[in-house]
């Protein structure tokens, strides 16, 4: 039997992915909204692509709004921004065999 695969939608394109394809935007209990690239952390949890293009999407849309009931500032999607622009340099350069010194 096979095992099945945990599905989760993008908050920004709507899209199915697996799990493992997207990142985690994490709404804590400090009230602290935060990227969550182990997936593990306490907390209500909202799934979007690891591209700039999907946050512009879920801002617009107002999606994390949405999943996390609550008003998002201006300054959370600037660090949002910041940090899945972080992350698609370091799957970009893992998948061209660069290594930063």
């Amino acid at each position: 039997m096979a095992k099945k695969i945990p599905m989760r939608q993008c908050i920004g394109c709507g899209e199915m992915k697996s799990k493992k394809e997207l990142l985690r935007i994490l709404h804590t209990q400090e009230e602290e909204i935060l990227l969550d690239a182990t997936g593990r952390k306490n907390g209500r949890g909202a799934y979007i692509c690891p591209n700039a293009e999907c946050l512009k999407r879920a801002k617009k849309s107002k999606g994390l709004e949405r999943s996390f009931k609550m008003k998002i500032d201006e300054e959370i999607y600037d660090s949002l921004t910041k940090e899945i622009e972080i992350f698609e340099k370091s799957i970009r350069n893992a998948g061209n065999g660069d290594e930063s010194r």
